[in-house]
């Protein structure tokens, strides 16, 4: 009997010929994730709003192509390091390595090729209360710049608790850098045509990194307090977007690195995001020092080949779990280093309710 938790379809094929498959798991909850191996792309998530209506709360598209060719990281794993590094460059043991340039100066998200737009090995696993679908990838030495052969899985287990959790793990065969991460864009309205300032958002944090006119970080743990950037409390993100604050204006809204409140890799709160309309609550839970909220400020015009679905300025909004951007470069910063015969390892758990 084919088991109701778990089904594979065909999503599309590359130019070159490869399959690419879309899982999706389901919880006796009705929740659904499809997540397709190409790019570890999340390309769905419904869950129930006040009234017991599911809606899908990620951006997505409906074909390969669009992802291959839409941009803006959509729904995908981010590697072989999330965010930024300044000049597309880091010095380790002494030696200089070059990166890939992918937004002007700056090397982000792994680059030209990075995770998102790789094909990944998958397998699944179902268990009494919980289905999963495994990942993994070797990055090849110097792929994009980066040293060391590289493998890395990622495992997204959907619970029936209405928890999506995402298990990282890696090693290398020689010293490098990583820095996982995941970019959904949340809209809990699940109405693509709202933006998402009328959510309401927490932070557990009570600094964060002010940037450079190249969103590079300056170095500064700057506190939140009294600022825009204070979500200590649910606060509407509407409510200072639009002031007149030299950080808000470098970003064109929020796309910052907060530093969360907690000890150093225990799996803690990090964020919690609500919409009232709907009823909809994420709470996210990381091992990981760091959170970046971006609020979706550039995106505009990302739509599917068959232009049926087009997203605007902040219609979605992402909750990155990671280390600090241009952390190689900047000494005061956690280590990103990986050294060979140990295991990086780091979870995220996505819990969605209704309030």
């Amino acid at each position: 009997m084919k088991d109701t938790r778990l089904e594979k379809k065909q999503f599309g094929e590359t130019p070159e010929g490869e399959k690419v498959y879309k899982y999706t798991l389901r919880n006796v909850d009705g929740m659904e994730v499809d997540i397709i191996n190409y790019g570890g792309i999340i390309s769905r998530w419904t869950s129930k709003d006040k009234d017991g209506n599911q809606g899908n709360i990620v951006l997505n598209f409906n074909d390969l192509r669009s992802y291959m060719e839409g941009g803006a990281f959509l729904g995908a794993l981010i590697g072989r390091f999330a965010n930024r590094i300044s000049n597309s460059s880091f010095i380790l043991d002494k030696k200089k390595y070059e990166l890939n340039k992918n937004e002007n100066e700056n090397h982000l998200h792994g680059g030209e090729k990075g995770f998102d737009k790789v094909i990944w090995n998958a397998t699944t696993r179902i268990k009494m209360e919980s289905t999963s679908l495994i990942l993994t990838y070797t990055s090849h030495h110097m792929e994009e710049g980066y040293p060391g052969n590289l493998d890395v899985k990622v495992t997204y287990t959907l619970k029936d608790d209405n928890a999506l959790e995402v298990q990282y793990e890696a090693s290398t065969d020689r010293p490098t850098i990583i820095n996982l991460t995941q970019h959904s864009y949340f809209n809990l309205s699940a109405d693509f045509s709202r933006d998402i300032l009328d959510h309401e958002l927490l932070l557990n944090a009570e600094s964060y990194l002010p940037v450079n006119d190249k969103m590079i970080p300056i170095g500064e743990y700057r506190p939140v307090e009294g600022t825009p950037f204070e979500f200590g409390k649910y606060r509407t993100i509407g409510d200072s977007i639009f002031d007149n604050d030299e950080q808000l204006l470098i970003g064109k809204g929020y796309d910052h690195c907060w530093i969360l409140d907690k000890e150093n890799g225990n799996l803690e709160l990090a964020a919690s995001l609500y919409h009232w309309r709907s009823g909809r609550r994420l709470e996210v839970y990381t091992t990981e020092p760091s959170i970046q909220f971006y609020s979706g400020n550039l995106l505009s015009g990302y739509c599917t080949t068959d232009k049926k679905i087009i997203y605007g300025k902040r219609q979605g909004l992402c909750l990155e779990p990671q280390h600090y951007p241009d952390s190689p470069n900047q000494s005061r910063f956690p280590s990103v280093r990986l050294d060979p015969g140990t295991v990086y390892r780091t979870k995220t758990i996505y819990k969605l309710s209704v309030v």
